[in-house]
């Protein structure tokens, strides 16, 4: 398949860039190149928005059966193209094959289908108990700004719901991740979303991502990334005073009580930390076993990791992939050294290559146990392969050391008492907790608090966040 990263899609057609800058993007797997993308610039950004800033009074003012049946003509025509999407993100960022098919591209048809039930069930009008009428509007043009490590994920979390809600849009991917992005604009364009409510322009951060969340026509920007982009973004909005929807970083702790089924925790839980080779913002990092279990936790855990095995990509099968980037597995690999520096007590993976995939960016999945809070490596999110084990001695205390940290996207809980759960649950910093194997399922809010971000994705709760509010008070 031939993938345009030579264009942009503004106005409703594949456009040329109007500068010259581009980016070689590697398949990390191999370390190849798979082409150059075009960069763009803040002209590109000015030209889209334009777009976007026509279209909006004619998309604003659709009825919801017309957003739904839109929603459900993208709906169908992504469906029809899901393995293209599966093997353009494993060729992106490395994802494996089965793992890209059944969960990567799979989600961008989960969270579709919820969104379109969500959007037939909003109220856009209601009475209030004082009797005036609150309204719902689109907030207007918003620019998207999506990661690499879930691109499909996040991009239909952010296009789905501004479609939903009646707004306009310019979406910047990341530039590691440009092929699932071109797909998503001609799966819109072959579904007859209108000339200019969707645009794309790839590019870097720090230019084509400024350039939207500095310009003045942009009234809200919805970015998802790292905390320090977020900070970024939200620096750059501020002169204009844009609505500001962030969903950044995690460092999510685990809490494995005794009275859990402790195989079955340690199992579920090393997957939770190292799927996607562990570049999930919300993968469970910091995994807390009360101290009557901990020693046998270790072991079971050492035992988990060394049943982690490594294949090509391409090929199918339950295995793991390589790290996005060069730039990743630097990160990974200086994390790791510093939690040897630290005192952590090493006791699978370490520094350096699995045997026989010394091409590509992959990284030894790795276990520290005796981890204290304070180091490094239990309060950064390294965005790899890197679980670190903590022992707790009492309930309080476990909730006292998962809450010790700047983040709060999500939180794992296992134990055999239904009530320890419900009590633990609530009290976690955190915008979600998953009890028992548990995982949030799509048109259920996804976010965090404290340095996680700002605002939610997914569902109701998402199309909200692209709405603004009315009241109206008449006689």
């Amino acid at each position: 398949m031939q993938y345009n990263m030579s264009q942009f899609y503004i106005g409703g057609r594949w456009t040329a860039p109007r500068g010259s800058a581009s980016a070689e993007v590697i398949n990390p797997a191999t370390e190849q190149s798979l082409g150059r993308l075009a960069l763009g610039s803040e002209a590109d950004v000015d030209a889209a928005v334009a777009a976007a800033k026509a279209a909006l009074p004619g998309f604003a003012a659709t009825r919801r059966e017309d957003r739904i049946a839109l929603l459900e003509r993208v709906l169908e025509v992504y469906t029809a193209r899901a393995d293209d999407f599966a093997k353009a993100i494993s060729l992106e960022m490395g994802a494996p094959i089965t793992m890209s098919r059944e969960m990567q591209a799979q989600v961008g048809i989960d969270h579709l289908e919820a969104i379109i039930a969500d959007l037939k069930a909003l109220d856009f009008e209601e009475t209030l108990l004082n009797g005036d009428t609150l309204v719902r509007m689109p907030a207007g043009v918003c620019g998207l700004i999506t990661p690499w490590n879930w691109p499909i994920n996040q991009i239909v979390l952010k296009v789905g719901p501004a479609l939903a809600a009646g707004c306009t849009m310019v979406l910047k991917p990341s530039e590691l991740t440009p092929l699932s992005a071109t797909l998503y604009a001609e799966v819109l364009h072959e579904a007859d979303v209108p000339a200019g409510v969707f645009n794309l322009v790839q590019g870097e951060g720090p230019v084509v991502g400024a350039a939207l969340s500095r310009h003045p026509d942009v009234a809200l920007m919805s970015f998802t990334g790292s905390t320090r982009g977020g900070v970024a973004v939200t620096r750059d909005a501020a002169e204009t005073v844009k609505k500001v929807a962030l969903e950044l970083g995690g460092k999510s702790p685990n809490l494995v009580f005794a009275d859990c089924d402790l195989e079955t925790a340690i199992s579920e839980g090393v997957e939770a930390c190292f799927i996607n080779t562990g570049q999930s913002c919300d993968a469970a990092t910091r995994m807390l076993v009360e101290r009557s279990v901990y020693d046998r936790a270790v072991e079971l855990a050492q035992a988990k990791c060394a049943q982690m095995t490594f294949v090509n990509p391409a090929e199918p099968g339950d295995h793991m992939g390589p790290l996005s980037s060069a730039q990743q597995y630097a990160r990974v690999q200086e994390m790791i050294e510093a939690g040897i520096a630290e005192g952590a007590r090493l006791v699978a993976g370490g520094p350096g290559k699995p045997k026989g995939f010394e091409t590509g960016y992959y990284a030894r999945p790795t276990i520290f146990a005796d981890v204290t809070n304070d180091m490094r490596v239990a309060q950064e999110e390294i965005f790899g392969p890197v679980l670190v084990m903590i022992p707790f001695s009492s309930e309080e205390e476990a909730i006292a050391i998962a809450n010790e940290t700047p983040y709060g996207l999500s939180a794992y809980v296992q134990t055999g008492d239904s009530a320890r759960a419900g009590r633990v649950a609530r009290a976690l910093q955190s915008g979600m907790v998953n009890v028992n194997g548990a995982f949030l399922s799509a048109g259920s809010p996804f976010g965090g608090v404290k340095m996680s971000g700002i605002g939610r994705e997914g569902g109701r709760e998402g199309i909200l966040e692209f709405l603004e509010t009315k009241v109206i008070s008449a006689p």
